[in-house]
């Protein structure tokens, strides 16, 4: 049970770019269309994502089996600890969108889904992971120990934003 509760480390990047390129549709569908129950969808994807990998997320499966090896120009291994914890932040603004839609309507809640939908895109179609870079930096304050991914402690080897912009 402890490695069907387990996050792949390494990752795939082109399967990571893969599933934000799918979390910026899905999201970017429920924003357009105000369809807030596929904040439903959106929500499980990311805690499936987080408790187990791509195991029990469709998205997931999605982009190990069928896209990500087809993108060839993306791949590479990267850390799994900070795709773990990009994931959990958008579990965090999904989880926030789908609270505030039942509690205070569709209005309030569709804006909450703006920064996943930015944040996933820099990651889908620009390779830069704000999650990611996030982790480094509370790496690098001491919130998260070396420790957890001791490849991750060096934010100067992290690529930048400018870096996959042109």
């Amino acid at each position: 049970m402890r490695n069907f509760f387990s996050f792949p480390n390494p990752v795939n990047e082109a399967a990571a770019r893969s599933v934000a390129i799918g979390v910026v549709l899905i999201a970017g569908l429920t924003f357009v269309t105000g369809s807030a129950w596929l904040l439903i969808l959106l929500t499980y994807g990311f805690l499936a994502r987080v408790l187990a990998g791509p195991k029990i997320s469709p998205l997931g499966q999605f982009a190990v089996r069928v896209s990500g090896p087809r993108l060839t120009h993306w791949q590479r291994s990267v850390p799994g600890p900070p795709k773990r914890f990009a994931q959990a932040m958008g579990l965090s603004f999904s989880l926030a969108s789908l609270v505030t839609w039942l509690t205070a309507g569709w209005l309030d809640a569709r804006w909450i889904l703006l920064p996943l939908i930015a944040a996933a895109a820099l990651e889908g179609f620009a390779g830069y992971c704000v999650g990611c870079t996030i982790f480094g930096w509370l790496m690098r304050i001491g919130v998260i120990p070396e420790t957890i991914c001791v490849e991750c402690g060096d934010l100067s080897t992290r690529p930048r934003l400018h870096d996959h912009v042109k």
